[in-house]
């Protein structure tokens, strides 16, 4: 396996500069950009190789080996050796569509000698919990899928898809690794710590929390953020959900504010939420969060075995970008420090990551975690 990686910061990428990836004849590049990067560089991209599968997205920030930027455009390219890869991608017709989505994407795969599948949506109106709830109703819970969604710099607003048939913004594209000699391992790790009471829903729908201890969920919400519920729904990004199952007990998934609604008093969260559950706010400092990310890349280190180069995909929630601020590059250096000079670094700062849930292989919607996925093939 051999990886390739240009980082662009100029407004007009000039052609020799792609030199680099076309050169390893790759068969599948990813590309995270700015929305105004992306935009700039995505027709040229489908130019870098001829039969490459292409995969990106919009950002709220990209990650490469230099660290975490913004306006920039990073592009990598593999050239497996062992492995091959599909392309599935389907057009997101509004956050009910998502679980249907989520099939038709599963569907288009060939299922013969797939091991793993790397998934890249729109960020704003999609329920990605749905969506791997569909894949995983076709594919099976033991195929691990990966990925995140897109961002467009913390607007909120609206966030664009990179595939074989360029960009879009209601887009979704998954991309199928296929074949035993691929080496495919995953972390996933936040950081955050619960403060206040657990609060019990009382009434939902999908992703959408109406009440919790029956008051309007976005009352209670207000009432715990104080000052900093003047600048909501931005300011829900340092303050996320823990979930907890009826017993209290913490089941490891964060939920993100991503509006609010106060004619019902409701708040719309990023991924779905259990009817029967608890919620609890949370915060965090930036040395805990780099010690989440360390403690992902330790969970997603690559096999030493490996021949070649290997590549991590490093997916971070834009929440954990808020509150570093400055200190944001630590998280990604401790990252690399975990996997030494012989792994490429890319990714993107995110409305929503994907991985799976712990060890196990059923895959989550995360937020407010860094997610990390490395991939290499065997000796």
């Amino acid at each position: 396996m051999r990886v390739s990686q240009v980082v662009l910061t100029q407004s007009v990428p000039q052609a020799s500069q792609w030199a680099p990836l076309a050169a390893i004849q790759p068969q599948l590049i990813l590309a995270f950009g700015s929305v105004d990067a992306l935009h700039a560089g995505a027709a040229a991209i489908q130019h870098i190789a001829p039969g490459a599968h292409i995969a990106g997205c919009s950002t709220a920030g990209e990650i490469s080996g230099d660290g975490v930027a913004d306006g920039s455009l990073v592009v990598t390219a593999v050239a497996f050796d062992q492995c091959r890869v599909g392309q599935v991608s389907t057009e997101l017709q509004g956050m009910d569509d998502s679980h249907a989505a989520g099939r038709r994407l599963a569907q288009g795969l060939e299922r013969e000698g797939l091991r793993a599948i790397l998934i890249f949506g729109q960020g704003v109106q999609i329920n990605g919990s749905a969506v791997l709830s569909g894949m995983a109703e076709v594919v099976g819970k033991e195929i691990p899928i990966t990925g995140g969604l897109a961002g467009d710099g913390g607007a909120f607003a609206q966030t664009w898809v990179l595939d074989n048939q360029g960009l879009s913004s209601n887009r979704l594209v998954c991309v199928g690794l296929y074949g035993a000699g691929l080496q495919f391992s995953h972390g996933s790790f936040g950081g955050w710590s619960p403060f206040g009471p657990a609060r019990r829903v009382t009434r939902c729908a999908s992703n959408v929390l109406y009440e919790l201890d029956g008051e309007p969920a976005l009352t209670v919400y207000k009432r715990y953020l104080g000052e900093h519920a003047r600048n909501l729904p931005a300011s829900g990004l340092l303050f996320p959900f823990a979930m907890l199952g009826q017993d209290h007990g913490e089941l490891g998934l964060i939920r993100t504010i991503l509006g609010v609604n106060e004619a019902d008093g409701s708040l719309t969260l990023a991924g779905e939420i259990d009817p029967d559950g608890y919620l609890k706010l949370m915060h965090a400092s930036t040395d805990a969060l780099v010690d989440g990310a360390e403690a992902a890349a330790q969970a997603a280190l690559g096999a030493p075995s490996s021949a070649g180069d290997s590549l991590a995909v490093l997916v971070s929630c834009v929440g954990r970008k808020l509150v570093m601020g400055g200190r944001v590059d630590e998280e990604v250096e401790a990252v690399a420090d975990v996997f030494g000079r012989q792994t490429t670094l890319t990714g993107f700062y995110s409305y929503g990551e994907i991985s799976p849930f712990g060890q196990l292989a059923e895959c989550k919607l995360h937020n407010q975690t860094m997610t990390i996925t490395c991939l290499s093939e065997m000796a």
